[in-house]
């Protein structure tokens, strides 16, 4: 592995390898590649893919280049960008009940720390899989504010992120976190209410495209039947 990334640093220019670090950062702690095994695999099959429109393309000296150029440019966004927007919805969805439990825990427990432990352990959810991430980190001897930070760079979210963020200010300046706690948690809910109406606001034009497709042509053809047998049968 240690030769895999001294020779990727030799073949990528560092600020590529820093982007691609980050974003997979972004896609968990769950990932099972880094990104040595990403950036090599993309230059191999785009190699693969050049040689194979070269030799067995009637144009494969026009057709080689761009192909190969659009696969090693769209292959990040689909392996990396998608999945990374796909999990930041998919946080904020549970970011909702997650936060709601935690600031029922810091009712009874006023140590944020303590809330945070007994939050993860009743919940299972990869954004809970993160926090206990996080906790872990802890026990292993990074500082709270440390640990928050290191989260906050894995998660793909701006709202989670300033929650986080908050949570690390409660943390060094001491200051209640329930009322900010309680500020998101409504931005959360507003911000699904309104994707749910951006979706039903779409069914008309949906309904509207389909009938274009599917149903008008059904339409005309029960019209135009009777002429065209007749037609048929002249």
């Amino acid at each position: 592995m240690k030769k895999n990334k001294h020779l990727m640093y030799r073949i990528y220019r560092k600020k590529n390898i820093i982007r691609i670090q980050n974003k997979m950062r972004l896609l968990g702690t769950n990932l099972k590649y880094d990104e040595a095994t990403f950036l090599n695999t993309r230059m191999i099959l785009t190699i693969i893919l050049f040689l194979l429109l070269l030799l067995f393309s009637n144009h494969g000296y026009i057709l080689a280049p761009i192909f190969a150029i659009v696969f090693y440019l769209i292959c990040e966004y689909i392996v990396l960008d998608i999945p990374i927007k796909k999990r930041g919805i998919a946080l904020e969805e549970e970011a909702i009940f997650f936060f709601e439990v935690l600031l029922l825990t810091l009712d009874s427990s006023k140590n944020l720390k303590s809330a945070l432990e007994l939050t993860t352990q009743n919940i299972k959810s990869e954004l809970s899989s993160e926090f206990q991430k996080m906790l872990e980190e802890i026990k292993l001897g990074k500082s709270f504010t440390e640990s928050l930070e290191a989260m906050k760079a894995r998660i793909p979210s701006d709202t989670i992120k300033n929650i986080i963020l908050n949570l690390t200010e409660s943390s060094i300046f001491g200051n209640s976190i329930t009322e900010s706690l309680n500020n998101q948690l409504d931005y959360l809910r507003d911000k699904k209410m309104f994707e749910i109406k951006a979706e039903i606001s779409k069914l008309p034009t949906k309904i509207s495209i389909l009938s274009v497709i599917f149903f008008i042509p059904i339409m005309l053809l029960i019209i135009l039947a009777p002429v065209l047998v007749e037609f048929l049968i002249g």
